[in-house]
């Protein structure tokens, strides 16, 4: 079989799954679950924390104003939207953008494992705390605060593996904090050089 139709093939039953899915309470309260999105062959993953509003609403990654600077991001390393594969460690949006409770991660990052082995990506952009500590854990390495990683890259191989994870400020940020655009636009030139 096609590795690519592979591919789709475990995506779409991840999102049947998704869809299903009643491990954690979030599931009563979303209008949609948001699974990710992107290219299936994408040599760069993005991970972010949660759905906000606006991706509860569509059931699609990153479409608020946050999603407008990661456009941004991406054109600023010469990449577009379907080029990537965007998703998150929670599939469902936590009420009032809560941060996401250690329970509801357990219950949602097996999810979050089937589509990082499925797509097998050359490079991980980990987006914001949640992300980054959920990853560099899941691949052994020593966590810290995004403040203190950000930018940098860890190299992670094992049998089935070989990676970059690249630690970034959630987009969000800049949508707080305008002078944090320019901060992102510098650590997104890490995941350029890894192409």
């Amino acid at each position: 079989m096609d590795l690519l139709l592979e591919v789709e093939k475990e995506i779409n039953q991840l999102t049947q799954d998704v869809t299903n899915c009643k491990k954690c309470e979030l599931w009563k309260t979303r209008k949609n679950p948001v699974v990710g999105n992107g290219a299936l062959n994408a040599q760069v993953m993005f991970i972010g924390e949660a759905p906000g509003y606006h991706e509860n609403m569509q059931g699609i990654p990153f479409v608020g104003r946050a999603g407008e600077v990661f456009d941004e991001l991406l054109k600023s390393i010469g990449l577009e939207r379907e080029e990537v594969y965007v998703c998150n460690i929670l599939k469902c949006r936590p009420p009032d953008n809560r941060n996401p409770f250690d329970l509801e991660i357990k219950a949602c990052t097996s999810y979050l494992d089937r589509q990082i082995t499925a797509i097998k990506p050359k490079v991980i952009g980990t987006l914001g705390n949640f992300a980054t500590s959920y990853v560099l854990e899941k691949f052994g390495l020593q966590t810290e605060k995004i403040g203190k990683i950000h930018g940098k890259t860890f190299h992670i191989k094992n049998l089935l593996f070989d990676a970059r994870i690249i630690p970034l400020y959630h987009p969000a940020a800049a949508t707080y904090n305008p002078n944090m655009e320019s901060v992102l636009m510098e650590d997104f030139k890490a995941i350029a050089m890894q192409l």
